[in-house]
């Protein structure tokens, strides 16, 4: 099964852990002290550039009389809506820039453009996700009650369609998150409260109405007035970069947390847990994705998904100098830092779940030590010797020379390898 204990399966002490809070918050305060003029004006000007974007896609399908040109403000229209979601949306909810006093800039009065009510995602993300990161039965973006991701969750008929359910999922992202907040399954199972669900049902249904006019009436209607443009065109140019925003944001949020390496853990886990333990299962539980400047804007900054995870709420363009830090830290208490490249991530989190479509009878590797899960029993079978201190060197062996070690047993075994 999943980690019931993450201070064990971290192979740190009661004193390890509550220095690794300690330092980790020091990089906090380090932070929230230099937070300045450089930041806001960083966020002022994506969102500066984003609108710059938008509105050139819009010119660009108004005077698309040829294809090329409507092909062109499709594309243009997708990437303004990617950082609108992911740069600034989601980090702009989450807080990051509450400490300006901005109120257009403030987590509490931003509406993205998407389906979903903000207010219910910061509900369903900011606190049930963040809070419960990757903790089955309570967070439920592991899998999204739809997908079956780690082998902790019991195989059933349906999950035979993981393949499309998955593919469905990523093309209609925005609407699997906007349905997240109304929980459809406790409805159907009278397990909701009727009242305040139909308080969630009303809003969503009122924002979803707005998003479906705007998109689909008002915008085609207006760059209809253009004798180069139609309202059909502009209908599928609009309904495309919405595709191509919820594929990107769909790829990018599940390398960062369903690539091999990812941890998850158990209800019993999350009991009397001290601030260095939650740190311990954000960084655990979170993959990062190994890019550049660009690739880090597009994605949001969640390319750096560990940092993200550890301090949610801290200006998203410093991330790239609090991994350095970060990694630092793995390094001192021997702690996978896990990341990888962008392809090889996505590539990890689809054959997870094609793998996981399939009965457990047909895989070859267990709960306690698959890919994509793994708990203390992976360690079971490990001769002793693999943890402590090196007495020659000094290095700390810890969680990450015991993986490599388990590893190296399972190798020298002939039972490593992918599981079927």
């Amino acid at each position: 099964m999943a980690v019931t204990d993450v201070e064990v399966f971290a192979h740190l002490t009661d004193a390890d852990v509550e220095n690794f809070a300690t330092e980790l918050d020091a990089i906090r305060r380090d932070i929230e002290a230099s937070r300045g003029e450089r930041d806001a004006r960083y966020i002022r000007r994506v969102i500066a550039a984003q609108r710059v974007l938008e509105v050139t896609g819009r010119v660009l399908l108004a005077g698309g009389s040829r294809r090329s040109v409507r092909w062109a403000g499709t594309a243009t229209l997708g990437v303004a809506k990617i950082i609108e979601n992911m740069e600034i949306g989601h980090n702009v909810m989450h807080g990051q820039w509450d400490w300006m006093n901005d109120p257009e800039i403030h987590s509490g009065g931003w509406e993205w453009d998407m389906a979903g009510v903000s207010k219910h995602w910061r509900f369903t993300h900011n606190f049930q996700h963040h809070k419960y990161t990757n903790i089955l039965g309570m967070d439920d973006d592991v899998g999204y009650g739809l997908l079956r991701v780690t082998r902790d969750a019991p195989w059933k008929r349906f999950n035979v369609f993981n393949l499309f359910y998955n593919a469905m999922l990523a093309i209609g992202f925005e609407w699997g998150i906007a349905l997240q907040h109304l929980e459809i399954g406790k409805i159907f199972k009278g397990r909701s409260d009727r009242a305040a669900s139909l308080v969630r049902l009303r809003e969503f249904s009122g924002k979803a109405g707005r998003q479906l006019f705007k998109d689909y009436v008002a915008f085609p209607a207006v760059t209809a007035l253009s004798p180069g443009a139609t309202f059909w065109a502009t209908v599928r140019a609009n309904a495309i970069a919405n595709v191509i925003r919820n594929v990107w944001s769909n790829a990018i949020i599940f390398c960062g947390h369903f690539p091999d390496g990812a941890e998850k853990f158990t209800k019993t886990d999350m009991a009397g847990e001290s601030r260095g333990q939650w740190y311990l299962r954000q960084l655990l539980g979170s993959a990062n994705i190994d890019a550049g400047q660009p690739m880090r804007f597009m994605s949001g900054s969640l390319s750096h998904q560990i940092e993200h995870h550890l301090f949610p709420d801290l200006p998203s363009n410093r991330y790239p100098e609090i991994a350095v830090r970060v990694r630092a830290l793995c390094a001192k208490y021997d702690l996978p830092y896990t990341s990888g490249p962008f392809l090889v991530q996505y590539g990890k989190t689809w054959r997870t779940i094609a793998k996981l479509s399939l009965p457990d009878r047909f895989l070859r590797d267990t709960a306690d030590d698959a890919p994509e899960t793994r708990s203390e029993k992976m360690f079971a079978a490990l001769e002793l010797g693999y943890s402590g201190t090196d007495p020659v060197t000094g290095r700390r062996h810890g969680l990450k020379t015991a993986i490599s070690a388990v590893r190296g047993w399972r190798r020298d075994k002939g039972i490593d390898g992918l599981a079927a």
